[in-house]
């Protein structure tokens, strides 16, 4: 026996009082469907309900005009009690009221004309069988999904827990009393709003890590969180980055590409560096903020998104407002909230925590077991005032896992600006401690003479660097030195 002969045939039923008209049917299709026969409507029903359980009927194909019970007639009863049933007509009779009510009454799924052509029939027929392949397997899948919703659901609430247990508050990680505390708590209350939020410290204090918090702590945690370094990318290549152009609209675009703003819709999009940008770009930023559209760059339509912007920068976005190297409106529509990043030399109660979690995390990245850091590193590591914040502390803890044989990793490890070595700043402090003189105000401007100089001197003149160090805006450390009669020298 043949592998076709094997296979099962959809099943369906015809209904015709007439017996030459029923044979004539079956020669028809009987090659592509296993054919049932019944000469009139109480026929037809018994045969759907001995039949129906061993051999579930695709398609009802029943005449109109037949004594007794007429064919739109029957085929109501059959939707009532087989509604996945599909339900033909077949008549010699164009009576428009009949078409109607079999429609709306019998939801006939379409009505055949008599005299009947053998290939149209059996092309027809043979899309009824398809449709109710396409209903019956959907209704399977609707069936597998509600049943699987549950456990679906129970995995993506799994999922968001880690994630917010890793990237949320939870993770932020400070000792009690931190600077950070507050930044956690306002983190906490502004995050499940659509605010725009702009965060603020110098760099390597972690400003990217607060936007991901805000983003975890907000009802967008499943969707996207996109970053970019504004201050990394020149403006014509950063307006292509987050809006994305069509191919063709320069030079080198041989295909479309989707924006950053576009792959971040639903979700959170983390600006970085925001004070590098131009003003020109800026206009365009506060376009897109303000109308939540945009235009791709060779595109004539417009994008809409739904997109939380969180900006950062190390900049004194407020006095580069009143400088105007940076638009005013575009700062108000970018800080409606501001979080301010404390530098790690505000925060020696966080170091030995934190170096403890930047060695476990190194540890892993390079395969080496350690046992921790001695009491005379941990003390070194809180009293550096770390100038490079989080990141210099990553290379540092780094370097010495690398160089470390195992075990508890101790002083001689310790890269010499950490190694007790006596610096400038040190000795100047600690003789200026001891020979101050004056009332209070006298005594602090005379420390704050000697730390510009020393900035300056170790900075080697970078007005840049040393104002990143001391916290102070470039403008803001120029007029202390004008101040302090150093800015020559400077």
């Amino acid at each position: 026996m043949s592998q076709n002969s094997l296979r099962r045939l959809p099943a369906i039923l015809v209904v015709d009082d007439e017996v030459r008209s029923q044979e004539a049917l079956r020669r028809t299709l009987e090659e592509d469907f296993e054919v049932f026969c019944a000469s009139d409507a109480a026929e037809g029903m018994e045969i759907l309900e001995a039949e129906q359980a061993v051999t579930p009927f695709r398609i009802v194909l029943c005449d109109q005009r037949m004594p007794g019970t007429t064919g739109v007639e029957f085929l109501k009863e059959v939707r009532l009690r087989w509604p996945e049933i599909v339900r033909i007509i077949l008549s010699g009779y164009t009576d428009a009221e009949d078409i109607i009510t079999g429609v709306n009454e019998a939801g006939i799924w379409q009505y055949l004309l008599k005299p009947w052509q053998p290939e149209q029939l059996l092309l027809t027929l043979q899309r009824a069988a398809e449709v109710w392949r396409l209903q019956h397997e959907n209704q399977r899948l609707s069936l597998e999904l509600r049943c699987a919703e549950p456990v679906l659901q129970k995995r993506v609430e799994s999922k968001l827990d880690k994630a917010r247990s890793r990237f949320g508050v939870s993770g932020l990680i400070r000792e009690q009393g931190s600077p950070i505390e507050e930044v956690c708590s306002m983190i906490r209350r502004v995050a499940p709003y659509d605010l725009s939020i702009m965060v603020t410290g110098e760099s390597g204090t972690g400003k990217e890590m607060v936007a991901r918090a805000i983003h975890y702590e907000s009802s967008r945690a499943d969707r996207a969180f996109i970053t970019e370094n504004c201050g990394a990318v020149p403006d014509n290549l950063l307006e292509s980055e987050l809006f994305g152009y069509k191919r063709g609209a320069f030079t080198g675009a041989v295909e479309d590409r989707v924006g950053l703003f576009q792959q971040a819709d639903g979700g959170t999009l983390f600006l970085d560096e925001i004070g590098e940008t131009s003003p020109a770009f800026q206009v365009k930023l506060l376009r897109v903020l303000q109308e939540g559209e945009f235009r791709p760059l060779g595109s004539t339509r417009s994008v809409h998104v739904d997109v939380r912007v969180i900006a950062a920068t190390n900049r004194d976005l407020e006095e580069d407002v009143r400088t105007g190297r940076f638009r005013e409106d575009l700062y108000y529509r970018l800080a409606t909230i501001a979080l301010h990043v404390a530098p790690l030399r505000e925060r020696p109660m966080d170091l030995p925590l934190l170096a403890r979690h930047v060695l476990e995390r190194s540890a892993r990245t390079l395969g080496k077991s350690v046992a921790g850091f001695s009491p005379a590193v941990l003390a070194a590591i809180t009293a550096y005032h770390w100038p490079g914040n989080v990141r210099e502390l990553q290379n540092e803890i780094l370097r010495m896992v690398a160089l470390a044989d195992g075990g508890t990793i101790d002083v001689d490890l310790l890269s010499p600006r950490l190694a007790g070595i006596p610096t400038r700043t040190t000795a100047g402090a600690q003789g200026l401690a001891e020979n101050l003189s004056g009332d209070l105000r006298q005594r602090m401007e005379t420390l704050e003479h000697q730390v510009l100089a020393d900035a300056m001197q170790r900075h080697r003149g970078n007005k840049s660097r040393a104002a990143r160090e001391l916290g102070l805006s470039r403008v803001g450390l120029r007029a202390k030195l004008v101040r302090y009669g150093l800015e020559q020298g400077a």
